[in-house]
């Protein structure tokens, strides 16, 4: 039975998932960081040791959750030599199997949504992926997911590299959007709160309608006068001009099909 928990990374979801695993009674015994700042932060809110250093992780945990970026794993797995403990990762893109050299007992516990330290998020509506090289991990995983979660689903390494590809478009490339919109906004003096409601019109609309059908502007019918206009007006922000041309033909290709 998995009850002690040490995580490797203190980085924005490894602190919402250490928070709510705390809450669901685990113990978060240890949190390791390369800086000792974040590791003192995250460990004093759930009331655990810390560590900067590989050498002092300590080896006595059930379960090593990595919550680093994809570039630091190998060198932290490299590093800690933990032999065959129970190692889970919480990328999107990384196959489980770069434990296999590590470790026989592994998988994945991968928590889709965006993080932010500061931002409390509520896990029960947060889908919960799980993938693990043993029926054993695997039950037992599961398990901690359904107690933080509703929605726990078993997805293969390919399945769930589709998935963050697929979240990539659909939360980092929007805020990207969203930044472009307040920076033409500054411009002219005039405040982001303006399409806020906007935002939140476009996201409730996707529940219920697909996005292709939910979609609206000038570009689903290509209306040259207007998408011409807007591109004259991004003389002073090249980058930007360029984007909205792309993904003007974009959504344009997508439903001129549908005019033919």
């Amino acid at each position: 039975m998995i009850k002690n928990i040490v995580f490797i990374g203190a980085g924005n979801l490894a602190t919402q998932l250490a928070l709510v695993l705390k809450k669901a009674k685990f113990n978060i015994t240890q949190v390791y960081s390369r800086t000792k700042e974040s590791a003192e932060t995250l460990a004093k809110q759930i009331d655990a040791d810390f560590c900067f250093d590989y050498a002092k992780v300590n080896h006595d945990a059930d379960l090593y959750i990595f919550a680093l970026s994809d570039k630091a794993l190998p060198t932290a797995l490299e590093s800690l030599q933990l032999k065959d403990k129970f190692m889970v990762h919480t990328a999107g893109s990384l196959p489980m199997s770069i434990f296999e050299a590590y470790t026989t007992n592994y998988g994945v516990f991968y928590p889709l949504q965006t993080f932010s330290k500061a931002r409390e998020v509520d896990f029960s509506n947060i889908p919960i992926c799980i993938e693990a090289n043993n029926s054993k991990l695997e039950f037992q995983l599961v398990g901690i997911g359904e107690m933080i979660s509703n929605s726990v689903q078993l997805l293969s390494s390919e399945q769930r590299k589709q998935l963050h590809m697929a979240a990539v478009f659909t939360c980092n490339f929007t805020n990207h959007m969203y930044h472009i919109g307040q920076e033409l906004l500054q411009d002219e003096n005039m405040d982001f709160d303006l399409l806020k409601p906007l935002i939140k019109e476009t996201a409730e609309k996707v529940q219920e309608l697909s996005a292709k059908n939910a979609q609206t502007g000038p570009a689903v019918r290509f209306d040259e006068d207007v998408i011409k206009a807007h591109e004259e007006s991004l003389n002073m922000h090249p980058d930007f001009q360029k984007l909205y041309r792309f993904v003007s033909q974009s959504i344009y290709r997508l439903h001129s099909k549908d005019n033919k």
